[in-house]
């Protein structure tokens, strides 16, 4: 038998053979500290699968959007079907779209500590310290909100002295970008931090009906401030507030599946959101520290599109497209029988309102249990979510809805030390979960649900240099409704499902300190899978229109292992890989259309692909220079679970030039160098009216070949 070497088999192996030189380096790797557990720890010793972007790895990727740091975590994806890659996807579970019906998140979103889960549009990263992607059900700490995981974006903190820092950027498709963060003490007891950030682009489309090339824009506005007041030596308050203005377009798609549109009226991609957190932490007693969290946002959307991707009917003639007179007057509501063609928008108006309450005792050294060998840690959550949506589509008229969700819990973890070598920690968490929705169409639905989850982890030290863990997990995300009138009674509703996840894993460091390893493994059964079914139904326009709807299949799994390393191979090159291999599949799940019951066991699920990876190499060249190379790489994946579209499999490559001064930088920067079409989102259904509306394959691409300068002065 001859096996096949796929590129993550040539990674690793590369990774093992790989010759370690000049053993005698010092120790020049830095604590790297997890922010979003209940306690603050560096990476290596918390016992599950925690990748941390910092803020030197996202400006060697000159990263300005979340979506352009999520490969390097292993066995994450995301989706995007809009300007941004906003829906994201940890080990082969979370969702990929919105639309009508209000979606329950399986990976939670999180910036200074404010809930954006389903708002990743807004998610920016000036002045950011680190990205914590925690993979796995997360649900003693986060609830029905973390399914599969949670991302976490910390910016920077206030500082004691003063600091500040400009920022610019130029790159081809009109990209600009200009920034400022300025950072001191205003008193003994008070630290601000103020940031403000825009970045612009004309987008990566081009509409030849249109005659532009910034239908698909990029306008993204940022405004953070944050204060540490120091209130006495025991008792201390932070507070952030964040404005995000996105006003970007959304014209993706073309008949062509190319990156030339012909739309009359592109789309918009809009998140106005204002923001707040409090956090008051006390050393409440000498047993046991409290912290309270009080965070709320207001947000309004638009998402909207040209469902047609073109002007009207829409003719092929020899190479060149040929637009005839609209031939549906949308003005009053008619369309003309013998028409070819169609023309209608889809518009969807969404207003957020949140607010969280978190109460939190954690144990102190004086406060340890059964012999002082027990940390603890217990409290309260309490959580809102308002979310209405008005939309407006040519071919159903206004529809608007309404969504409250109310969550109260309980949630507890010990912390237990056995001996010198071994510990083992218990946490759960209770919850209660409501929503009550209705909407234009008459559809009143309430819903409570009890919900529990939680975790138990094992860890053991080998060595000093050495920590082995296992975990089993139990995670959880609410079930909910269905909103299509038409659709059957049997799917209106559709259950909670609850995630089984063991991990195991091995955390190192050696070569004395210059090599740090983490490697895991994992199995989850998926009970009551949430599945979103989506299908075009023939409309009486010519056209097509979706029936979407969420339904349980009875039970899936996925598997796979995760590999991270940082090595300092010298004292100018330093190698850091990241790589998943993931294997997912539908155990028991089948679902109805127009043309009958489709089985879909023993296939894959959708954004999933089989290996993910990603390596980079940092070479100090000397007076103030540096390169860094980056390869990434993923496998081919199902688009959807609705039917078997699948992307491309690929690989980029990019890479920076940067000059460090004492006070001030200056880089060259190029994404996707060698200019690959890879695709972030996928349908299958029949839009092109010179085919006769016949089935075809319809694509999204990533961002092209970017280039361009940028600089930052520090003051």
């Amino acid at each position: 038998m001859k096996f096949q070497k796929s590129p993550l088999l040539v990674a690793l192996t590369a990774a093992v053979v790989l010759p370690v030189q000049a053993s005698t380096v010092d120790n020049i790797e830095e604590e790297v500290v997890v922010t979003a557990d209940f306690r603050q720890a560096d990476v290596q010793t918390i016992p599950e699968a925690t990748t941390v972007v910092g803020e030197a790895a996202i400006e060697e990727r000159s990263a300005d959007h979340l979506e352009s740091v999520l490969s390097l975590a292993p066995n994450v994806n995301f989706s995007s079907g809009a300007s941004r890659g906003r829906y994201y996807q940890i080990r082969g579970i979370g969702e990929r779209s919105q639309f009508v019906d209000p979606v329950n998140p399986s990976v939670g979103l999180r910036v200074d500590g404010i809930d954006m889960t389903g708002l990743g549009g807004g998610a920016g990263l000036f002045d950011v310290q680190q990205v914590e992607v925690l993979r796995g059900p997360q649900g003693t700490r986060f609830g029905a909100n973390a399914l599969a995981g949670m991302i976490n974006i910390e910016s920077n903190a206030p500082t004691d002295e003063f600091e500040g820092m400009v920022s610019g950027k130029l790159g081809n498709y009109n990209t600009r970008a200009l920034g400022a963060a300025v950072s001191g003490a205003v008193s003994d007891k008070v630290k601000l931090r103020l940031a403000a950030h825009k970045n612009t682009s004309d987008g990566y489309m081009r509409n030849a009906y249109l005659d532009r090339d910034d239908t698909q824009n990029i306008d993204e506005q940022l405004l953070r401030l944050k204060a540490a007041v120091e209130l006495n030596a025991r008792n201390q308050l932070d507070l952030t507030l964040l404005r995000i203005n996105v006003d970007n377009g959304y014209d993706g798609f073309s008949l062509d599946n190319t990156r030339t549109t012909y739309s009359d009226e592109p789309g918009k991609d809009v998140q106005n959101t204002n923001a707040a957190a409090l956090t008051w932490t006390s050393e409440a007693a000498d047993a046991f520290d409290l912290r309270v969290h009080l965070s709320g946002s207001n947000s309004d959307t638009e998402y909207s599109y040209d469902e047609d991707w073109a002007y009207g009917q829409y003719i092929w003639m020899s190479d060149d497209p040929v637009y005839t007179p609209d031939p549906c007057d949308t003005t009053q509501g008619e369309c003309l029988a013998d028409a070819d063609g169609y023309s209608s928008t889809d518009r969807y108006l969404r207003d957020y309102q949140r607010r969280e309450l978190d109460l939190r005792l954690t144990s102190s050294e004086q406060g340890r249990l059964f012999g002082d060998s027990t940390d603890w840690v217990v409290g309260y959550y309490r959580m809102s979510r308002d979310e209405s949506l008005d939309r407006e589509y040519t071919w159903t008229g206004p529809f608007d809805s309404e969504l409250e969700t109310a969550s109260q819990a309980l949630y507890g973890e010990l912390s237990s030390v056995i001996n010198e070598q071994l510990s083992l920690t218990l946490g759960l968490r209770a919850e209660r979960w409501s929503t009550d929705y209705n909407d234009s169409n008459s559809i009143d639905e309430d819903r409570t649900e009890n919900l529990w989850g939680g975790k138990i982890t094992a860890e053991y030290l080998l060595n000093e240099n050495q920590l082995a863990y296992a975990s089993l997990a139990r995670g959880f995300k609410a079930g909910g409704v269905n909103t299509d009138p038409d659709i059957s009674e049997a799917n209106r509703t559709f259950d909670t499902e609850y995630n089984y996840a063991w991990e195991a894993g091995l955390k190192s460091s050696s070569l004395n300190d210059r090599l740090q390893t983490r490697v895991a493994a994992f199995y989850i059964l998926r009970k009551d899978q949430q599945v979103k079914s989506s299908y075009a139904i023939p409309n009486d326009t010519g056209g097509f229109t979706f029936q979407d709807y969420l339904a349980n299949a009875a039970e899936g799994q996925n598997y796979g292992v995760e590999v991270e390393f940082d090595l300092a191979l010298s004292e100018q090159v330093d190698w850091a890989f990241s790589g998943g291999y993931l294997k997912t599949e539908f155990l028991d799940y089948q679902y109805e259309t127009d043309d009958g019951t489709f089985s879909m066991n023993g296939r894959e699920q959708a954004q999933s692909p089989e290996y993910s990876f990603t390596n980079r190499l940092n070479y100090l060249l000397g007076n103030g220079f540096s390169l860094t190379v980056e390869q990434e790489a993923k496998d081919s994946f199902y688009l959807s679970d609705s039917h078997n579209e699948k992307s491309s499999a690929y690989q980029l490559w990019h890479a920076r030039i940067g000059y460090d001064a004492s006070q001030w930088q200056l880089a060259l920067y190029g994404r996707n160098l060698t200019n690959v079409d890879y695709e972030v989102r996928g349908f299958h259904f029949g839009n092109d009216p010179r085919d006769g509306y016949t089935n075809e394959r319809w694509v999204q691409y990533g961002t092209p070949r970017l280039f361009g300068v940028e600089g930052k002065y520090y003051f």
